[in-house]
C-alpha cells in the first residue's frame, strides 16, 4: 500500500509539471571509498507562492560496521512542499525508507519514515544597500525499525524514535557575499544511555542539513557549522567553503571541511562540484567525499 501511494504521488507531480509555472529538475551523484549515492528530484511551482516535488535516492554502502555490512542498496523517497509568503516560507518534507533486508538473521529488517518542518523568516531587508538576513528554524522527527546495541544488554530488535531541532542563519551582502551559520541538537525519546551502535538505514542528514556531504547513520548529540559563499549574480556562479563539527553518541566527533563551485553550463543548466574531507578528532577515521550535481529549470 505504501509503495502504491508513493507511485501515485509521483504520477500526480509529473502530470502537473507540464502545467506548472516553474519546473526545477536535479540529479546528483556522490561517491567515496565506502559509499555511493545517486539522487534525482523534480520540483514544480503550480502557483506563484507554492512548490511541491518528489525526490528519490539510492545509496550503496560498502562500509564494514561493528554489526556487519548493509549488503543491499538503500532506497528512500521524499515529498518536499513549500509555501512562500512575503516575509516567511513554510516547508514540510515527509520521507520514507523502504525495507532493507538484514543479512544476519539475528537482526530484523530495517526501514524508516519521518518528516522535517521548517519556518524561514526574513529578518533584515535593506534594499538600498542590498543586504538581507534570513533565519530558518525547524524540527524533524523520525521513527526507525532496526537493531539497537548497548553496553549491558544483547542486541535488541526494536523501533527507535528520534527528534532534531535546528537553527540556520544566512546573511547576504551586495549580491556578492553570503555568510551562513548552523546549529542542531538531537533528542532520543526512547533513551540513549549506554547505546553503542544502531543498525538502521536512515541518513542523519535527512533530519538536519549539517554543512557536510557525509552519509552517516551514527546517532548524534549536536552539530555546529558555518559556510562562506562568494556569488556572481550576473553569471549565476558561486564558490563556497564550509566547516562543521559534530558530536556523536555512537562514534568519535567529526570535523568536516567542504569546498565547492556551482556555475552555469548553458542557459538554465547548472553544474555543482564539491569536495568534502572529514576526519575524527582522534584522526583515526578520515573520509574523502566527491560530489557532482546537475540542475535545470524552465
Amino acid at each position: 500500500m505504501r509503495k502504491l501511494l508513493l507511485l501515485l504521488t509521483a504520477v500526480f507531480f509529473a502530470a502537473n509539471a507540464a502545467q506548472a509555472k516553474t519546473v526545477d529538475a536535479r540529479a546528483s551523484y556522490l561517491w567515496s571509498s565506502s559509499k555511493n549515492q545517486a539522487t534525482a528530484s523534480l520540483l514544480v511551482a503550480p502557483t506563484y507562492n507554492t512548490q511541491v516535488g518528489i525526490a528519490a535516492r539510492y545509496v550503496k554502502d560498502m562500509q564494514k560496521y561493528s554489526f556487519g555490512r548493509l549488503k543491499d542498496p538503500i532506497y528512500s523517497v521524499y515529498v518536499p512542499m513549500l509555501l512562500q509568503f512575503e516575509l516567511l516560507d513554510l516547508e514540510l518534507t515527509p520521507f520514507y525508507y523502504f525495507k532493507h533486508n538484514a543479512e544476519n538473521p539475528a537482526y530484523q529488517d530495517a526501514y524508516a519514515y519521518g518528516v522535517t518542518a521548517a519556518l524561514t523568516m526574513l529578518m533584515e531587508n535593506d534594499q538600498v544597500n542590498d543586504i538581507y538576513t534570513r533565519a530558518r528554524l525547524g524540527a524533524s522527527y523520525a521513527r526507525q525499525q532496526g537493531t539497537l546495541f548497548t553496553k549491558e544488554a544483547a542486541p535488541e530488535n526494536t523501533d527507535y524514535d528520534q527528534v532534531a531541532y535546528f537553527l540556520q542563519l544566512s546573511h547576504s551582502m551586495f549580491q556578492a557575499y553570503r555568510l551562513e551559520a548552523m546549529g542542531a541538537a538531537f533528542q532520543y525519546p526512547d533513551g540513549i544511555t549506554g547505546v553503542t551502535a544502531w543498525r538502521g538505514v536512515m541518513n542523519q542528514q535527512d533530519l538536519v542539513a549539517l554543512q557536510t556531504l557525509d552519509i552517516t547513520r551514527d546517532l548524534r548529540k549536536y552539530a555546529l557549522g558555518g559556510r562562506f559563499v562568494r556569488t556572481w549574480a550576473e553569471s549565476g556562479s558561486a564558490l563556497y567553503v564550509g566547516y562543521s563539527f559534530t558530536e556523536n553518541y555512537t562514534a568519535d566527533p567529526d570535523h568536516s571541511f567542504i569546498i565547492g563551485n556551482s556555475f552555469p553550463l548553458v542557459k538554465n543548466v547548472f553544474l555543482d562540484l564539491a569536495y568534502n574531507h572529514i576526519e575524527t578528532t582522534s584522526h583515526k577515521n578520515k573520509r574523502d567525499i566527491f560530489y557532482v550535481g546537475l540542475g535545470t529549470n524552465f
